[in-house]
């Protein structure tokens, strides 16, 4: 899946991501990127898996 970071909160280290489709946002942690930075308008591919709190994006790579 792709999309686009639409948040991320720096000294927290977790943001949302709005995938291409226009479907809801998916919240993911600084550790379920591939690499060591990202930021708010990046282009990332991304998987989902359900989570405690619905589901969240997790191997995002920034494209």
């Amino acid at each position: 899946m792709q999309g686009e970071v639409s948040f991320f909160h720096d000294k927290k280290k977790y943001g949302f991501i709005t995938p291409e489709d226009g479907e809801d946002d998916f919240f993911f942690h600084i550790s379920d990127v591939e690499g060591e930075e990202i930021t708010e308008g990046d282009e990332v591919e991304f998987e989902t898996e359900e989570a405690e709190k619905g589901p969240r994006a997790v191997k995002i790579k920034v494209l």
